[in-house]
């Protein structure tokens, strides 16, 4: 599916103002996580990867978009998560950072939502607690749930990020 082919709730296609985000909100094992959704190009079924024997756990292969050789990563096993069994629900979300296409496995998306600027704590707050927090740009609060927002260009290395544009073809 487009991510362009989700409206809001009037029907309308939402535009962004500089105070409120439109996010790409999807699960992974119990969390929840957002990516804005200028980085997401589409959002897919999980189809055919093929492996690639010498890649890090976290890369699941290449998979094939309309000619395109996209790497998929699975997103859990990135953040250090145990490998879930793809579901009905599986999904690969197609995103573009730093020039270059990356296919992200997630265990399912929940929805598009909108959510204001005062709505997001920054990931700094949390740079005291422990966790690691260098692909984290905030935590998005919509009623009682916390959502973990993702930075793209901040989810690999330099190093990592230059082995994974040797697999594509974009």
């Amino acid at each position: 599916m487009s991510v362009s082919s989700f409206e809001t709730s009037t029907g309308k296609k939402s535009q962004q103002s500089s105070d409120v985000r439109q996010l790409v909100v999807f699960k992974i094992a119990e969390g929840s996580f957002g990516l804005d959704i200028q980085f997401v190009r589409e959002i897919n079924r999980l189809t055919q990867v093929t492996g690639i024997p010498t890649a890090p756990d976290y890369v699941d292969g290449i998979m094939n978009l309309r000619g395109a050789i996209v790497p998929v990563v699975n997103l859990g096993m990135r953040f250090g998560l145990d490998r879930t069994e793809s579901t009905k629900d599986t999904r690969v979300v197609v995103i573009e950072s730093g020039g270059h296409i990356l296919g992200l496995v997630v265990d399912e998306v929940s929805e598009v939502l909108r959510l204001a600027a005062k709505d997001v704590v920054p990931a700094t707050n949390m740079a005291t607690s422990g966790v690691n927090v260098d692909f984290i740009e905030g935590v998005g609060k919509v009623g009682d749930r916390l959502i973990l927002l993702l930075d793209p260009s901040r989810l690999f290395s330099d190093e990592e990020k230059a082995e994974l544009a040797e697999l594509s073809t974009d």
